[in-house]
């Protein structure tokens, strides 16, 4: 059933995804912001509240956009790269800056004292009602149940260091197990489930370049390798492999109405940037691979589901391909910016996709634009023109 930006609640079944989003998915090995210094925070009475808050970060700082008209809020002064990420629930949002995890009040329009310390802080994992921070300059896992942001203050949570620090990431499952990447800063090699007590349950060291992580249906939790991706799910390791020598899933996306992943899959592992046009469905019940040929390539902000479970990817076509993960077909394009190519560099700004109920949220860094599309329609909603080219692009989101 359709429902409008106007009248949508955030639920535990919001579905998001910013690939990069995000931090469920990143571009580059090293993924450590520049210095970060904000300013302007401090205001001599409190903001009115911002509906369904959407977060857009630009060169110096970020913009909080009302999720319904997109209309600028507030902006937020802050130097460097910072990435940005949902953190679980309906009012903030999780930044990467240089000193680590800060969490940004995005209701409220400002920044919390909460602050999770690290250097090169990475990965923001959602699911079962945790929400997980990787740091891959100390190895660092921080959980937490994001519901305890609204008392203002660091929620108490579950701790693990991984041996050795590493671009690693973890997520936490409905029954307290905890899986995290296994990796040094040189060579990431696969995957680890511990208890409730932090003691190793599982471990599977053949998943090289280890990278990204998504949940499909029935708990199917998966990671991507250089050759394949390895899925965890009822106590055990499945490794799916790739029908290329070096096929590599790095950037994967879920959704708990789908037992199917999307992930990328890039086979030239000598590029300095491969562009790729062909997209991977990962079945995590038959443990089986397909390949889909867009016909267009896309970067690693391109990939998100919809409400249904629907395969979403933002080509260099410039439109949404809308996939169906059990056919593999491509069932409707939906128009949403010009033709892009990504930048060589994965910092830069391009067209970034992130998706909230059934409402498609594009960026066109080159024209400073930001459209809402019903993804129902295939029609744009409102569109809205900034100040500053954005890059990363992220709102609240409950639950999953």
């Amino acid at each position: 059933m359709h429902k409008s930006i106007r009248s949508r609640a955030l639920t535990g079944t919001a579905l998001a995804l910013a690939v990069a989003t995000v931090l469920t998915a990143c571009g580059g090995e090293d993924d450590s912001s520049s210095d970060a210094e904000a300013k302007g925070t401090a205001t001599a009475k409190p903001a009115a509240e911002v509906k369904n808050p959407l977060v857009a970060t630009f060169d110096g700082g970020l913009y909080i956009l009302d999720g319904e008209s997109l209309k600028p809020a507030k902006t937020i002064e802050m130097s460097g790269f910072n990435r940005a990420s949902p953190a679980g629930d309906e009012d903030h949002v999780v930044l990467s800056t240089d000193t680590g995890f800060r969490v940004l009040d995005a209701t409220g329009q400002a920044l919390t004292d909460i602050e999770y310390k690290g250097a090169k802080p990475g990965h923001v994992v959602r699911h079962a009602g945790k929400t997980v921070l990787f740091t891959d300059g100390t190895g660092e896992v921080n959980v937490f149940d994001p519901a305890d942001l609204s008392r203002g203050q660091k929620p108490e949570g579950r701790t693990y260091t991984s041996a050795e620090a590493h671009h690693g990431v973890a997520i936490e499952l409905a029954n307290g197990q905890l899986l995290t990447t296994l990796g040094t800063e040189e060579k990431r090699t696969g995957a680890l489930v511990l208890d409730k007590n932090n003691q190793e349950l599982a471990r599977y060291e053949k998943c090289p370049g280890v990278h990204g992580e998504a949940a499909a249906r029935n708990e199917a939790i998966a990671v991507g390798c250089e050759d394949g991706i390895l899925i965890y799910q009822d106590g055990k390791f499945t490794k799916v492999d790739a029908p290329d020598d070096y096929g590599r899933i790095g950037n994967q996306a879920g959704s708990d109405a789908s037992p199917i992943l999307l992930g990328d899959y890039k086979t030239d592992a000598e590029a300095e940037l491969e562009r790729p046009t062909r997209v991977s469905l990962i079945d995590t019940e038959k443990k089986k691979l397909s390949l889909v040929d867009l016909g267009t390539s896309y970067s690693f902000r391109s990939l998100a589901r919809g409400p249904q479970g629907e395969a979403l990817v933002l080509g260099t076509d410039g439109a949404v391909h809308v996939i169906d993960p059990a056919s593999g077909r491509i069932e409707k394009k939906i128009p949403a910016v010009g033709k892009w190519q990504e930048p060589l560099d994965w910092q830069q700004p391009r067209p970034t996709l992130f998706v909230r109920d059934d409402t498609a949220y594009v960026s066109d860094p080159s024209k400073k634009a930001l459209h809402a599309i019903d993804l129902e329609t295939g029609k744009k909603i409102t569109s809205v023109t900034l100040p500053e080219s954005t890059n990363e692009l992220t709102g609240v989101v409950a639950g999953h």
